[in-house]
């Protein structure tokens, strides 16, 4: 709605632009500049930090109060009281589904864990140590010659296929990466598991014997991927939609999200805690990289502390330090060295005035690398396991986008290259 009005006075333009305020049902007010266009001017924005690009439903995020909402539901009740699975069908259908409606999606997930035969011998045509995010975003977009019997966009019911292959799949497809990493056989999903206990069947059983998921690190990759599982308008997801909006396929939209999520900056951040938890290397030199932090003339900054949306505690943070607990205790890792630094660095964080007053808490990626790292998944893993998260998030907003009237993305540019000029001679 737009009750209200903002007025905008420019010199050299005798008429005052009246521009209406869009209110949501959470969050700031919104000024839709559209009309801008019509007087020649558009608005500048560089990493669009002050620009809504799209009106969703999906998620809501007060970064300065440490609240995330999907669906109205904050994150810290969902994580404690629901599943991966029950997660997913909020994001898709913005409810939660009733007891029939979730054994249904379920089952519909799980008939679509499998992938083409042939799409196994993709894996073949890449290096051993060949990066798995190298390898996801080549196999996710080549599902589309795979599965194109639903790729037309603007039928409901495609979209709804599209999204439950995805889900099904990229556990499966994740897991074979790391699989072939390493030089081990792949591994067939197995339906009577849970997804999270399905995950790691494939990434840590082998055919010479039985692999039986430990149900405290099953809850707590489930939680992982549930506090993963969207996060608004982030690099990947706006990525996701810009191409969405081209009207590329789903599979191409969902590996352009991936390459996205790559980058250092965002979805390798708690691959960066265990860099640097090796560089520290031991309990004795954590105060000299205390002080290195302190100095603000030293480049050097503790990664997993503090986040650029929230000016508060990462909601989700309060959580995964308790599935973080629960599976140190579990796996009788309390003393490994490099888990007894990051606990050191957390217990400072928490105490320490000069993290406290800035508000450097830890956040959700410095416990699940912990956690990662203790149930024995590499760090070059990380970044995978967040896309294969972070994919229900993706095709939510990707469907949402094409279930309303959209238009493709078109970003401005304040030009500052040389005038118009002559060619010479």
């Amino acid at each position: 709605m737009a009750d209200k009005k903002a007025y905008l006075k420019i010199d050299g333009i005798e008429e005052t632009i009246e521009l209406p305020v869009m209110q949501g049902s959470e969050g700031p007010d919104v000024v839709d500049v559209r009309a801008l266009t019509s007087e020649g001017l558009f608005t500048y924005d560089p990493g669009f930090v002050s620009t809504a690009a799209c009106e969703s439903k999906i998620t809501f995020i007060d970064g300065g109060k440490g609240v995330l909402l999907h669906g109205g539901y904050p994150i810290e009740e969902l994580a404690e009281k629901s599943d991966y699975m029950e997660v997913c069908y909020l994001l898709l259908n913005g409810e939660l589904p009733t007891p029939e409606q979730k054994e249904k999606f379920v089952s519909t997930v799980k008939n679509h864990t499998m992938i083409h035969e042939q799409l196994s011998h993709f894996y073949n045509g890449f290096r051993r140590d060949a990066h798995p995010m190298a390898i996801m975003c080549g196999v996710v977009g080549a599902l589309s010659a795979f599965y194109h019997d639903s790729l037309d966009i603007d039928d409901a019911h495609h979209r709804e296929v599209c999204a439950y292959r995805l889900v099904a799949k990229m556990p499966t497809l994740a897991a074979m990466s790391y699989k072939y990493s390493n030089g081990q056989p792949f591994m067939y999903p197995r339906n009577d598991l849970n997804y999270a206990e399905n995950f790691l069947y494939m990434m840590f059983g082998t055919p010479c014997e039985e692999y039986v998921p430990n149900p405290v690190v099953a809850k707590a990759m489930d939680r992982i991927f549930v506090l993963h599982a969207d996060h608004e308008q982030n690099a990947s997801t706006s990525t996701v939609r810009l191409a969405g909006s081209s009207g590329a396929n789903p599979f191409a939209c969902i590996a352009s999200g991936i390459a996205a999520l790559w980058g250092p900056a965002h979805g390798g951040a708690n691959e960066a805690v265990l860099t640097m938890l090796d560089e520290i290397g031991s309990v004795e030199n954590i105060p000299d990289f205390i002080n290195k932090a302190k100095d603000p003339n030293d480049p050097f900054r503790l990664m997993g502390f503090g986040h650029r949306v929230y000016r508060n505690f990462d909601p989700r943070a309060k959580v995964m330090k308790v599935s973080c607990d629960e599976v140190l205790k579990e796996l009788g890792l309390e003393d490994d060295p490099m888990l007894k630094m990051a606990k050191e660095l957390e217990r400072i964080a928490l105490e320490d005035d000069y993290f406290v007053e800035r508000k450097l808490y830890p956040n959700v990626d410095f416990y699940s690398g912990i956690i990662l790292k203790a149930i024995g998944i590499p760090t070059n893993m990380f970044t995978v396991i967040f896309a294969l998260s972070r994919t229900i998030g993706w095709i939510s907003h990707w469907s949402e986008f094409h279930s309303s009237p959209n238009r493709i993305g078109r970003p401005r540019q304040l030009y500052t290259g040389p005038s118009k000029r002559s060619y010479p001679g």
